[in-house]
């Protein structure tokens, strides 16, 4: 088992900038790729960026620009810089963990953290 715990979500401005954080814990094994994910009322959940073990990253367009994801590998955490968030950043973010080679298994979610952009 992994826990993921994210922090760092609230109400903000148009314009402003946030950072999120989710830290793992438990069974973190030496290969995986952890991401950002949100989901927007009455959407599906789509994904915002990914690292993997080895420092590779990978943003969805939603976010490329104004989001910046990176990791601290000593504290098992990542974090996703928000810059310059619009009204329709407004979502829950969920950090994800999975074991890599991805295998179905080993796929563990967040509980999500709120981010509200106010206009």
């Amino acid at each position: 088992q992994v826990q993921l715990v994210e922090s760092g979500g609230g109400l903000v401005q148009v314009g402003d900038s946030l950072r999120l954080s989710c830290a793992a814990s438990g069974s973190v094994s030496n290969t995986f790729v952890m991401g950002w994910y949100r989901q927007r009322e009455g959407r599906e959940r789509d994904l915002v960026a990914t690292i993997t073990h080895d420092g590779t990253i990978n943003y969805r367009d939603n976010g490329k620009g104004r989001f910046t994801i990176s990791r601290d590998s000593e504290k098992n955490t990542i974090y996703l810089q928000m810059n310059s968030v619009l009204p329709g950043d407004t979502a829950v973010y969920y950090c994800n963990w999975r074991r890599l080679p991805f295998s179905g298994r080993h796929d563990y979610w967040g509980q999500g953290t709120q981010v509200t952009v106010s206009s």
